[in-house]
C-alpha cells in the first residue's frame, strides 16, 4: 500500500502534537489546577488581589517604559541601517544583534562590571574626582532594569522595522518631494503609515519580551522589584506557596497569550509583506555634513552602549582591581589569569565550588539534545504544515509555547513530572525537554518559510518518477533548505545554552548549567568569586558570539543565493 505525501506527514504530524500535549498542555493543565485550588482557598482573602495586583502593575509599568525607550533608541538605528551604506556596517549590525541572544546572566555580569559599585565607571569617577564612595548607584534600581531591556530588545525593533523600511519603494516619497513636501511631512504622511504594521509587530514583540522578563529583574532589580515572573519563582522556591504561584502563572499566561494572539491576528505573524526595493535606491553613502555627523554620533553610541559592557566584562575577568580604602578613589589593576585557573580547581575547598567544566559540559549536552529534538520536531511540523489548508490556525498552535514564559513552563514541569519515578531517577532529562519547548517555535518559524519557497513542481516531478515522500524530503527539500536548517539549529543551540527561567526550577545541584552556575557565583561575596563570575560569563559570551557569527554568515549566504 502506497501512501501519499499528505498522508505520510499527516500521521507524522501527530508526533509534535503529542509532544506538545504531553509536555506543554499537561504541565499547564496542572498549573491551572493549582491556580483553581488557590483561588478557591483564597476567595475570601482580601489580600489575594493585592498579591496579584502589585507584581502585575509593576510588570506592565516596567514593560511599557522599556518599550518606549526601545522605540526611541531603535528608530534612528533602523533608519541608518536601512538608508546608509558605510564601512563595517556588518560589524555594527552584529553588535546590535548580539545582545538579544546573550544569556541573562552574562548581561547582568556585564552591567555589574561596568556600572556596579566597583564597576569601571564608578572606579574611574572616584579616581578622577577623588571621591570616597561610588557616585553612580544604579544597581538594584528601575533604571538598570530599563537599561538592560533596551540593551536586549533593540535588535528586535531594528530587525523588524529596519527590514520593512529598507523594502519600501521610494516613488511615493520622491513624488511628494517634487510636490514640495518637507522631510518631516514625507516621513509623517507616507513612511510612517507604511511602516505601521511592522512597528506594531515590533512593539508587541518587545512588550512580550519585557513582560516575561525574569533574569533581568531577578539579577539586576534586587528584592525591591518583583514582576509576575519573579513572584512566581519566589512563591515556588522560597515560600512554597504553589497555589498562589499557579494563580500568578495563569494571570501571566492569559496576558502573554492575548499579546501573541494580537501579533498573529493583526500583524500576520510579524511578516512584512511589502515588495522589496530590488534597485536598492534607498541605500546611499552619507554625502551631506549633517548625515555624516548623525552617522558618526550614532555609531559612537552603538559602541558605547552595546560593546562597552562586553569589553568591561572581559577586562574584569583578566584584571585584579585592588582598591585602597585608606585613600579615596585610589585603585590599582594587575593582569591575571587566576580567575580562569581557579574555575578549574577548588584550591580553597569551598563548599560552593562549581566546576565550570562540568557546568559547560552540562550546558552543551543539553543544548545538543535540544537542537536534535527541536530540529527533528521542527522539520516534521514545518513540512507537515505545507499539506494542511488551515495553516494559520495550526501554525498558531505550534508556536503557542512562544507566548508562554519559561518560568511558567518550569513551574508546570515541576508540578507535573517531579513525582514520577522516571524523572526522579533521571531529573536531568526534563531540562532539554523544556528547552525544546522554548526553541521549537523559533525553529518552525525559521523552517516553514524555507519549505514554502521550494517550487511544488520539483516535488511533483520526483513523485511522478516514483520517489517516496521521505525520499523527496531527503533528496530535494532538506538540501535546498540546508542553510535555514543550520540557522534553526544554531538558534535552538543558543536558546538552550542561555536559558535560565525554566532551568532555575528544574536543575539539580549535581547538574548545574553555565547560567545557573554564574547566578550562584554572582550571589557570593569576595573578589575571587566576583572574578570567577566574570570569567564564567566570558566563556559563555564567547560560545554564544561564535555561534551567532556562524549563523549570521549562513544567513548572509542564503540571502545572496
Amino acid at each position: 500500500m502506497r501512501f501519499t505525501r499528505r498522508q505520510v506527514f499527516f500521521f507524522l504530524g501527530f508526533i509534535p502534537l503529542l509532544f506538545l500535549a504531553a509536555f506543554y498542555v499537561l504541565p499547564l493543565g496542572v498549573v491551572f489546577q493549582k491556580a483553581l485550588e488557590g483561588f478557591q482557598n483564597s476567595f475570601l482573602n482580601n489580600g489575594l488581589l493585592r498579591k496579584i495586583g502589585e507584581p502585575l502593575v509593576f510588570t506592565v509599568y516596567q514593560a511599557g517604559l522599556s518599550v518606549i525607550l526601545t522605540v526611541l533608541v531603535g528608530f534612528p538605528i533602523a533608519y541608518v541601517f536601512s538608508h546608509f551604506e558605510f564601512k563595517s556596517k556588518g560589524f555594527f549590525r552584529t553588535v546590535v544583534t548580539l545582545p538579544f541572544i546573550l544569556p541573562t546572566v552574562v548581561v547582568a555580569a556585564a552591567f555589574n562590571s561596568l556600572l556596579g559599585s566597583s564597576g569601571w565607571i564608578n572606579l574611574l569617577m572616584m579616581r578622577f574626582f577623588n571621591l570616597e564612595s561610588p557616585p553612580i548607584q544604579i544597581m538594584n534600581s528601575l533604571g538598570i532594569i530599563l537599561l538592560a531591556h533596551v540593551f536586549y530588545n533593540t535588535s528586535v525593533f531594528v530587525r523588524v522595522v529596519g527590514a520593512a523600511w529598507a523594502q519600501l519603494e521610494t516613488e511615493q516619497e520622491q513624488a511628494a518631494s517634487t510636490l514640495g513636501a518637507t522631510t518631516w511631512q514625507r516621513f509623517w504622511l507616507i513612511t510612517l503609515p507604511l511602516l505601521k504594521r511592522s512597528i506594531i509587530s515590533a512593539v508587541l514583540m518587545v512588550f512580550l519580551f519585557d513582560f516575561t522578563s525574569f533574569g533581568v529583574i531577578l539579577l539586576l532589580g534586587g528584592p525591591a522589584f518583583t514582576t509576575l515572573e519573579v513572584e512566581i519563582y519566589l512563591q515556588t522556591t522560597q515560600m512554597l506557596n504553589l497555589p498562589l504561584a499557579g494563580i500568578l502563572s495563569v494571570v501571566q499566561m492569559a496576558i502573554t497569550l492575548l499579546i501573541s494572539w494580537f501579533m498573529l491576528r493583526d500583524t500576520r505573524t510579524g511578516m512584512v509583506t511589502f515588495l522589496p526595493d530590488i534597485k536598492n535606491e534607498r541605500l546611499q553613502h552619507p554625502s551631506h555634513t549633517k548625515q555624516k555627523i548623525f552617522l558618526g554620533i550614532l555609531l559612537i553610541f552603538l559602541l558605547l552602549f552595546f560593546v562597552l559592557p562586553e569589553i568591561s566584562l572581559l577586562a574584569r575577568s583578566l584584571l585584579i582591581v585592588d582598591i585602597d580604602s585608606a585613600v579615596g578613589g585610589t585603585f590599582n589593576v594587575k593582569f591575571t589569569l587566576d580567575f580562569y585557573k581557579e574555575l578549574f580547581q577548588n584550591t580553597r575547598d569551598s563548599l560552593f565550588y562549581i566546576s565550570p567544566f562540568e557546568a559547560l559540559k552540562n550546558s552543551i549536552s543539553y543544548a545538543l539534545s535540544t537542537t536534535v529534538s527541536a530540529i527533528t520536531l521542527g522539520i516534521i511540523a514545518a513540512y507537515g504544515l505545507l499539506n494542511f489548508h488551515k495553516v494559520k490556525i495550526l501554525r498558531a498552535l505550534v508556536v503557542l509555547p512562544l507566548g508562554t514564559s519559561s518560568v511558567t513552563l518550569g513551574l508546570g514541569f515541576l508540578l507535573a513530572f517531579n513525582r514520577l519515578a522516571f524523572f526522579k531517577q533521571f531529573p536531568q532529562v526534563l531540562i532539554p525537554i523544556a528547552h525544546t519547548l522554548v526553541a521549537l517555535p523559533v525553529v518552525i518559524n525559521t523552517l516553514y518559510p524555507a519549505f514554502s519557497a521550494i517550487p511544488e513542481n520539483l516535488r511533483a516531478a520526483a513523485g511522478n518518477l516514483g520517489a517516496s515522500p521521505i525520499k523527496i524530503l531527503q533528496k530535494i527539500d532538506l538540501p535546498l533548505i540546508r542553510r535555514s536548517l543550520l540557522v534553526g539549529a544554531l538558534y535552538a543551540f543558543i536558546l538552550s545554552l542561555g536559558e535560565f527561567g525554566a532551568t532555575s526550577f528544574l536543575t539539580r545541584p549535581e547538574y548545574p548549567t553555565m547560567p545557573v552556575a554564574i547566578y550562584r557565583y554572582l550571589n557570593l561575596p569576595g573578589t575571587l568569586n566576583y572574578g570567577q563570575t566574570m570569567a564564567m560569563a566570558c566563556i559563555l559570551l564567547v560560545v554564544c558570539t561564535l555561534s551567532m557569527l556562524v549563523m549570521e554568515r549562513f544567513m548572509l549566504k542564503d540571502k545572496k543565493s
